[in-house]
């Protein structure tokens, strides 16, 4: 049976059992729609995030997202453009923190978010020991989505910034 750690506690899900999943346990998305395990490029980044209501970027800082992330999940409608996006920032090891999970707006609402964040899972799931430590930012729009992924609210640790 292939399986994977659930986010929140480390116990096995099996991944034929959802609906969200295809046979062979991959992320299911839309006819026409597809995921690439790349980065997309920093034009597409930075009108991304500013499309879908994150803060905006410029391109200079577009390029160090793009090359010093640990993984990346771009998702490409059937003429090629972006539709969402993901990645993950950290160590390799222990350490993981999902960061610039975005759909476009007028691709919202067909399960592409979830893909990307179940990609970006698994990917984490193979390459990890037992136990890491994934950590996420949740406004409230993907806050639905991430804790029906197995997200918990991280209490009584406190997420902070730094502003700038």
């Amino acid at each position: 049976m292939n399986t994977t750690r659930d986010v929140a506690g480390g116990a096995p899900r099996d991944p034929a059992g959802d609906t969200t999943r295809d046979a062979t346990g991959s992320p299911r998305l839309p006819e026409g729609y597809h995921l690439l395990p790349e980065p997309p490029s920093s034009d597409e980044y930075v009108r991304m995030r500013r499309e879908a209501g994150l803060s905006p970027r410029t391109p200079e800082q577009a390029v160090g997202a793009l090359e010093n992330s640990w993984t990346w999940a771009s998702v490409r409608d059937g003429r090629g453009d972006l539709a969402g996006m993901g990645r993950v920032i950290g160590d390799g090891t222990w350490y993981f923190h999902i960061a610039d999970v975005a759909t476009d707006p007028a691709h919202q609402r067909r399960g592409i978010g979830r893909a990307v964040m179940e990609h970006l899972i698994d990917r984490i799931d193979q390459a990890a020991p037992p136990q890491p430590y994934i950590t996420l930012m949740a406004d409230p729009p993907g806050q639905r989505l991430y804790r029906s992924l197995g997200f918990v609210d991280s209490a009584p640790t406190l997420g902070m910034r730094l502003p700038r």
